[in-house]
């Protein structure tokens, strides 16, 4: 009796008369934190104001009552779920000796009642049961998100802003052309480098000049698309520098090896390398997982049907990717992953599009062994070095 009261106690490991834990529901205005403190039977909730040195303040204060009860706290554990706030909470904690965790939100069980009751009340004791299982070393109660340095979050910074600002680019462009054609004014390219000298030489179907309304707001698009353009080219030529001045730094050389792929661009390789390659993965299933490149297969009973891509992992990965996989058939005529895709989709009709996805996936764990283990794809031909 005595030794399974021992292996009970030792599966809870929650209250090794030594550790508080709190879990904290952010939102913009207040945060709100619950806590389990050894020796105190009630479990508190604290809502606070956006503020760390007051949330330091009150994990101090719980342990103090701790100690008070008759338990020493040797650990303090805080839990949040990965939201806008980011990771800088929790290295903030760490650099003040408090064990910090960050949930992945998606990761955690919720009712699938139509109506069900939501509050921040609420969320803390289902962040609570959660964390407090996975503690326990039951870790499919929920996942936790790998916290970055602040130099990791900021290397991702320069590839995301020239996404944006591409896009960005497309929307001005697009928005030209649109206005051009509501008056009937088609085949003009906003593009090319004398566009803007020739919008006033443009003439309606009616033989009229562009309104000075419309006149005016084409040229001021014309100025914000040069002012996008410039600065993509800036952000361009910066990482260009920068891999320069340190060829061999460790995301560094992974790009440039990356790069040597004929059908990878720079702009690629620098995405791959920083989103998904230079993390820690524990093998390739974790890759493709991360990568949002894993089916969701949805079986009970009789019933076996997949509902597509899990679209639980990194979606800016996932398309640069697919599109990465249909430029790679072209420029990577002779790889083994191309004869492998045509002789999957050359005599079945409709399956090129499901089967990219699965091309796809398979050039990553193939680019990522690349990077980790030199180990080049089987027929893929590379640049020479420079």
């Amino acid at each position: 009796m005595q030794k399974l009261n021992d292996f009970s106690r030792s599966l809870i490991a929650l209250e090794p008369d030594g550790t508080l834990i709190a879990v904290i529901e952010m939102s913009l205005s207040s945060w709100l934190v619950a806590g389990i403190v050894p020796g105190v039977e009630r479990q508190p909730l604290k809502k606070l104001t956006v503020d760390e040195s007051a949330l330091l303040k009150l994990l101090h204060r719980w342990r103090e009552e701790a100690e008070k009860a008759g338990c020493r706290i040797e650990r303090i554990v805080v839990a949040f779920e990965a939201g806008r706030d980011g990771f800088w909470l929790a290295r903030w904690l760490k650099a003040r000796s408090i064990e910090a965790h960050v949930i992945h939100a998606a990761s955690v069980a919720v009712s699938r009642e139509h109506r069900r009751a939501k509050t921040d009340r609420l969320d803390t004791q289902l962040l609570k049961r959660a964390f407090l299982g996975w503690l326990r070393g039951e870790r499919d109660h929920c996942k936790m998100v790998d916290i970055p340095t602040i130099k990791d979050e900021d290397a991702k910074r320069p590839n995301r802003e020239r996404e944006n600002l591409v896009s960005e680019q497309s929307r001005i462009i697009n928005r030209m052309k649109a206005a051009l054609i509501r008056l009937g004014i088609r085949g003009f390219n906003p593009k090319l480098k004398r566009a803007a000298g020739r919008l006033e030489d443009l003439r309606t179907p009616e033989d009229e000049a562009i309104p000075p309304n419309t006149l005016a707001e084409l040229r001021r698009d014309m100025e914000r698309r040069r002012l996008v353009r410039d600065q993509i080219r800036q952000i361009e030529e910066a990482r260009l520098e920068r891999l320069d001045h340190a060829p061999g730094d460790g995301p560094h050389a992974m790009v440039r090896l990356l790069a040597r792929v004929i059908g990878v661009g720079i702009e690629t390789a620098d995405m791959l390398v920083h989103e998904v390659l230079s993390r820690n993965m524990r093998d390739r299933r974790a890759v493709a997982r991360y990568a949002d490149l894993t089916g969701s297969p949805d079986e009970s009973g009789r019933k076996r049907r997949e509902k597509g891509l899990a679209r639980s992992g990194n979606a800016r990965v996932r398309r640069g990717m697919i599109q990465l996989a249909w430029r790679f058939l072209l420029h990577q005529k002779d790889s083994a992953l191309t004869r492998w895709f045509r002789a999957r989709t050359e005599n079945a009709r409709g399956t090129r599009k499901p089967m990219i996805v699965a091309m796809a996936r398979k050039l990553l764990i193939a680019l990522w062994r690349l990077v980790r283990e030199g180990i080049v794809p089987d027929g893929v031909v590379l640049r020479p070095a420079q």
